[in-house]
């Protein structure tokens, strides 16, 4: 992006035009928000006009990532930044053509794992849950053990439950999660059931693929509609 050549910085304006097409949602109301947080912290000229650098564009790039892509409130972020998270640092006031972002985290999927089998002090172990909280899991129906062993499954929810309660959930908060699933496999039963009801082998592959296929798009309608969400509430 061009800059006048009498100064080595950008105004609010221009890193907002630097930043949209990465980010269309953001604004200038939300730039000042984040700099009223103690996020951005830009230089000010003597008639009181924001001065931002490459450290402050790149900064700002890196917390509109960690909201867009892992939805962390600003308080997290901010104290990421604070304890020495990969941050910009300065650039000592060279000119700026095009600010670089820092690299982004990986958005990519999980990787898929079949046929693990794992007893319960193994799923203890690989997921980070103490005894008391997988108990309050299986309390309240968020993970089943299947003859005393958990699956690939259950390790995918333990994963996330545990997760979950580093920030305060408690399982009875997950409930909504199984009650939401329920409620989705009775909507695809109706979907294949006129299909599954058959016993020929190339019936069952249909089904099975039909319902690859219902999985899949609800996880994208879900990822969809909360980004929706979270974008509106950081908006607020």
């Amino acid at each position: 992006m061009p800059l006048s050549r009498s100064r080595d910085y950008l105004s609010i304006g221009e890193v907002l035009d630097a930043v949209c097409p990465e980010f269309p949602d953001v604004s200038i109301s939300k730039i000042r928000f984040l700099e009223s947080e103690g996020l951005l912290e830009p230089e000010r000229t003597s008639s009181g006009y924001r001065k931002f650098y490459e450290k402050d564009v790149s900064k700002l790039r890196y917390i509109l990532t960690l909201q867009r892509d892992h939805f962390m409130p600003l308080k997290v972020i901010k104290d990421r930044i604070q304890t020495g998270a990969p941050a910009p640092e300065s650039n000592g006031g060279a000119p700026i053509v095009a600010p670089p972002a820092p690299a982004a985290p990986s958005s990519a999927p999980a990787e898929v794992m079949t046929g693990v089998q794992m007893d319960r002090s193994e799923f203890l172990a690989a997921t980070g849950l103490t005894e008391q909280d997988l108990a309050g899991l299986e309390d309240f129906g968020i993970i089943a053990a299947r003859d005393g062993s958990y699956d690939e499954n259950d390790l995918m929810v333990g994963k996330a439950s545990k997760g979950f309660m580093k920030m305060g959930i408690e399982p009875r908060h997950l409930r909504m999660y199984r009650q939401f699933t329920e409620r989705e496999a009775g909507f695809f039963e109706q979907l294949v059931g006129p299909a599954a009801l058959r016993k020929d082998a190339d019936a069952g592959k249909r089904t099975a693929d039909t319902l690859n296929s219902l999985a899949a798009l609800s996880r994208t309608m879900r990822e969809g509609l909360a980004r929706a969400n979270v974008r509106d509430m950081l908006q607020l």
